[in-house]
C-alpha cells in the first residue's frame, strides 16, 4: 500500500514524488513548450471546423460569442488546475487533486467521472475523422479507418512520451498552416465581398437575436472544443520545468486556442451570414471554405479535420487517459495491473492497450450515435471540473488556512458557477446516462471500501 500524505503547497517545490509516497517511474522529459503543444493538440486549433454548424445555429449566428464565453468559463477552471498542479505535481489530474484537496472518496468519484470524458474522447475523435474520410474515399469501409487510427496512435503512445511529443509538433504545425490558409483566404473573400460578405460585429453580439439561454445552449456545444487543456495536468510526472510549468501551460494553451477559435468562427460567420440556410449543419464549415477559396480549400479543411481529430487529438487523449488509469491503478482504486510501466519506453503500456481495446468497442457501438457520445464527454468533463473548484477552496482555505481569497475562493467560486450553468444546459439524455455512470461509480466505491481493495490513504487526506 502507498502511504500518501497531503503535503503543504509550500513544500512541493521540488516535485519530488517520494513526498507523496510514489516512485519516479515515468520519463521526466517534457518542457513547458512540450506541454503547451500537447494542450493545443488536444484542443485542436481547427476544432470548430467539425462543429461550426451546430454552434452557429444554436447561438443564432453569434458563434464567436459562444466561443468567447466558453473560453472565459474555462479560464477560471484553468486557474484552479494551475493552483492544484503547483500543490500536487503528480499524475492523475482532477482525481489526485480532489483526493488530496478533499478526501479519498471524493477523489475516486472525481476520477470516475473524468474517466467518462477521457475514455470516450478518443472514440469520438476516431468516429468524426473516419466519417470525414468516408466522404473523401467512400469505397473504403469506415471500420478500416477506425482500426488504422487506433493502431497508429497506440503504437506512438507505446513508444514513449518523447516520441508522442515529436509527433505532436509535426501535426500541430500542419494544423496551423491549414488554419492560416483559411484565415488568409477568408479575409481576401471578405474584402472582395464574396457571397455578400461584409464586416460586422453580429457574430459577437446581435441585439436582435440575443438571448442568454440560447447562447449558453450553444456554449454547451462549443466547450467540446476546449476540453483538453486540463489533460496537461496528467503529465505532471513527466514535466521537467518545475511545479509551475504545468499550470502555466494549462492557462496559456487555453488562451491561445481560444483566440484562434474566435477568429476563425467570426470570419466563417461573415462569409456565410445566414446560419439558417446551411445545406447540412454537420458540414457547414466545409461549405463556407468552398465559397471562400473553392473546392481545394473545402477538401483541405475536410482532410485536415480528419487528421487533426483522428490522429492528433485522439493521440494525446489516449496518453491522458492512460495516465489517469495508471494513477488510479497505482492507488489500487482500479486493478493494479494498470500501473505497470514498460521497462524500456517508460510508458504505462497496459493502460494504453486497455484504452485501445475500449476505443474499438465504443467506436463500433456508437457509430450512429455521435451526438450522444459528445454529450457524455461533456458531462464527464464538466462534472469533474465542479469537483476541482471545490477541492481548491477546501484544500487551500480549510486545510492550509490560506488568506489569498482571490485565487483560493473568488476565482474557484466563479468557475464553479459558470461551469455549473453550462452543465445545466447539457441535454437531458446525457445527464441521465451520466448519472447512471455516477451511480455505478458509487457502487464500485462501496465495493472497494467493504473489501478493502483500495489502498488506505493517510488521515491527512480526510
Amino acid at each position: 500500500m502507498n502511504e500518501q500524505k497531503t503535503t503543504p503547497a509550500s513544500s512541493t517545490n521540488s516535485g519530488n514524488l517520494e513526498q507523496f509516497g510514489y516512485k519516479q517511474e515515468l520519463s521526466r522529459s517534457l518542457s513547458f513548450w512540450d506541454l503547451l503543444i500537447y494542450g493545443l493538440i488536444f484542443m485542436v486549433p481547427i476544432a470548430p471546423f467539425g462543429i461550426y454548424g451546430q454552434v452557429a445555429q444554436g447561438s443564432h449566428g453569434m458563434v464567436a460569442l459562444a466561443y468567447l464565453i466558453g473560453m472565459v468559463a474555462m479560464i477560471f477552471t484553468a486557474l484552479s488546475y494551475a493552483r492544484m498542479s503547483e500543490a500536487f505535481p503528480i499524475a492523475g489530474s482532477v482525481y489526485s487533486y480532489a483526493q488530496r484537496g478533499i478526501n479519498e472518496y471524493v477523489g475516486f468519484f472525481a476520477g470516475w467521472v473524468i474517466l467518462l470524458d477521457y475514455i470516450l474522447i478518443p472514440s469520438l475523435m476516431y468516429l468524426v475523422s473516419s466519417a470525414a474520410l468516408g466522404d473523401v474515399l467512400p469505397d473504403v469501409p469506415i471500420y478500416v479507418w477506425l482500426l488504422i487510427f487506433i493502431v497508429v496512435n497506440t503504437l506512438i503512445n507505446m513508444l514513449g512520451i518523447e516520441f508522442t511529443s515529436k509527433a505532436n509538433k509535426i501535426i500541430l504545425a500542419l494544423e496551423l498552416i491549414v488554419l492560416a490558409v483559411f484565415i488568409i483566404t477568408a479575409i481576401i473573400a471578405l474584402v472582395k465581398g464574396v457571397n455578400g460578405a461584409e464586416f460586422t460585429f453580429k457574430p459577437l453580439y446581435d441585439k436582435n437575436h440575443f438571448s442568454l439561454n440560447v447562447v449558453m445552449g450553444a456554449v454547451s456545444i462549443a466547450v467540446l472544443s476546449f476540453l483538453g487543456f486540463d489533460a496537461i495536468s496528467t503529465l505532471a510526472e513527466e514535466s521537467k520545468g518545475g511545479k509551475k510549468s504545468v499550470g502555466r501551460a494549462v492557462i496559456f494553451s487555453l488562451l491561445v486556442v481560444g483566440i484562434m477559435f474566435i477568429i476563425q468562427t467570426w470570419l466563417a460567420a461573415l462569409i456565410w451570414p445566414d446560419y439558417t440556410t446551411f445545406e447540412n449543419a454537420d458540414t457547414a464549415f466545409y461549405q463556407i471554405a468552398e465559397i471562400a477559396g473553392g473546392p481545394w480549400l473545402k477538401w483541405t479543411t475536410i482532410v485536415a479535420t480528419a487528421v487533426a481529430w483522428g490522429l492528433a487529438d485522439a493521440l494525446v487523449a489516449q496518453a491522458a487517459i492512460s495516465r489517469i488509469l495508471y494513477s488510479m491503478g497505482r492507488d489500487k482504486k482500479l486493478p493494479s495491473v494498470l500501473s505497470k510501466v514498460h521497462a524500456k519506453y517508460k510508458t504505462p503500456y497496459v493502460s494504453i492497450l486497455l484504452v485501445a481495446v475500449i476505443s474499438i468497442i465504443v467506436t463500433f457501438g456508437f457509430a450512429s450515435h455521435l451526438s450522444t457520445l459528445a454529450s457524455l464527454v461533456n458531462f464527464g468533463a464538466l462534472t469533474a471540473f465542479l469537483f476541482l473548484h471545490i477541492a481548491v477552496v477546501n484544500y487551500f482555505l480549510r486545510k492550509q488556512k490560506s488568506k489569498d481569497y482571490i485565487n483560493h475562493l473568488l476565482f474557484p467560486i466563479i468557475g464553479f458557477v459558470v461551469i455549473g450553468y453550462v452543465w445545466l444546459n447539457l441535454d437531458a439524455a446525457s445527464k441521465k446516462v451520466g448519472l447512471v455512470w455516477m451511480a455505478i461509480g458509487i457502487l464500485y466505491m462501496i465495493y472497494l471500501k467493504l473489501t478493502k481493495k483500495g489502498s488506505s490513504l493517510s488521515d491527512d487526506l480526510m
